[in-house]
């Protein structure tokens, strides 16, 4: 059996820990579900400012919480109604529990989850629970998918086609290249009426297997900060990790949203977003340093090879055998729910 360790909940990135040196009592007295005294634990690490903690409820349940700067209420208040959207669907995820403003910035407390992060130990499964696991991931998108956009979004083909220009623009001025890109650069350019009359939908904004733990044999979804709202196809644009990671997680995840093999529509956008995020990925990765450049550089070389310099809609990590047997093996264990 994989290894266990407490799950860190929403928003906590794979590199987070725990630190059990530093198990402190703290004063949330203004934190109504958790009183005081609390005992609390840091986690540590992390991309976000914000301070995130285990701590012990009233009820000696434990909890995640999360306090960020006053700045981000109102895109913490967004997040925590989403949420309970979403858990409404019922997608295993951390639940939301309680929202609000503390002495030390915006709080909000969510359920606590027991288990395995699903990157480190996806390649302990065999191929067919790699796939099973996908089926349920494209399942819980789906139902994610359910929420609609605001009917004051603009136009998907305005929105993202200003994006895609910014990225170019902003890819050919940060001083790097990677061979092959003008294959990138000109299926962009070529293939701009695939945006055009899309849907928009709830978008959990980061959807790979980084950010999916594994409790009791059940898939949890996880960190939701990043959540937008756009073509629900858009969202698939993660997929790339997965791919790195799985073929048949992959593969399963397309199998498992779609029901089945996806259109040829499907894999010509999937081609364009990434496509558009192997762009603005080389720029995103220089504030980071030579680590996160080089793994770019590297994905970038994946992507024009999965694609064949950007020839072929469908790329190589898709296992197209699995498309007629894909029924019975989503009714192997682990069983989506």
């Amino acid at each position: 059996m994989p290894k266990q360790f407490g799950a860190f909940g929403d928003a906590i990135r794979n590199e987070d820990t725990i630190n059990a040196d530093e198990i402190s009592v703290q004063d949330f007295s203004d934190i109504p579900e958790l009183g005081s005294p609390v005992r609390t634990t840091p986690i540590l690490k992390g991309w976000s400012e914000d301070k995130k903690y285990c701590v012990y409820g009233k009820n000696g349940e434990k909890y995640l919480l999360r306090i960020s700067p006053m700045m981000r209420y109102e895109h913490c208040k967004s997040l925590f109604e989403m949420q309970k959207q979403v858990a409404n669907l019922n997608v295993p995820m951390c639940k939301p529990i309680a929202f609000g403003v503390c002495t030390q910035g915006v709080y909000s407390l969510q359920s606590w989850i027991e288990g395995t992060d699903l990157q480190d130990v996806l390649a302990q499964y065999s191929d067919a629970e790699q796939y099973v696991l996908g089926v349920q991931s494209g399942k819980f998108l789906k139902k994610i998918h359910q929420i609609p956009a605001p009917g004051s979004q603009p136009a998907w083909d305005e929105r993202f086609g200003t994006k895609t220009d910014m990225k170019i623009k902003k890819y050919k001025a940060c001083g790097l290249r990677f061979d092959g890109d003008e294959c990138v650069i000109a299926y962009l350019e070529q293939h701009r009426h695939l945006l055009k009359d899309c849907p928009q939908c709830f978008q959990h904004g980061d959807y790979h297997v980084g950010n999916m733990m594994i409790e009791d044999n059940q898939l949890i979804i996880i960190d939701f900060d990043r959540f937008d709202f756009g073509d629900p196809w858009e969202e698939f644009n993660r997929i790339v990790w997965c791919a790195a990671e799985s073929p048949h997680f992959a593969t399963g995840q397309l199998h498992g949203y779609f029901d089945g093999a996806p259109p040829m529509a499907f894999f010509k956008c999937l081609a364009f977003y990434i496509a558009s995020n192997t762009l603005s990925s080389i720029y995103w990765a220089i504030p980071f340093g030579q680590n996160e450049i080089d793994t770019m550089m590297q994905q970038s070389q994946d992507v024009l090879a999965w694609y064949d310099n950007m020839k072929n809609p469908v790329p190589s990590w898709y296992l197209k055998d699995f498309s007629d047997a894909w029924h019975d093996a989503a009714s192997d264990k682990p069983n989506a729910s």
